[in-house]
């Protein structure tokens, strides 16, 4: 019987549109991504959703470092 408690917290899941606004990018470019298996994203049956976890791995992956400063002063 369920009685509307949750004894495990559960993952929280986004929608394409969700993802995309928290992500601030196109929600085309997101679906583009995952359906090219460029991204992490989940699948709940067909429906395609996002994970706080899928979402962090995402960021972390288009993290960039700086230059070092000498590399700068080339460049310029």
């Amino acid at each position: 019987m369920y009685s509307g408690r949750h004894a495990v917290s559960e993952p929280q899941l986004y929608t394409p549109a969700e993802a995309a606004q928290l992500l601030k990018v196109p929600e085309s470019w997101l679906r583009k991504k995952a359906a090219a298996r460029m991204i992490p994203c989940t699948f709940v049956g067909k429906h395609l959703r996002f994970s706080s976890t899928d979402l962090t791995q995402i960021v972390e992956a288009g993290a960039r470092q700086p230059r070092p400063a000498a590399h700068r002063a080339r460049a310029s």
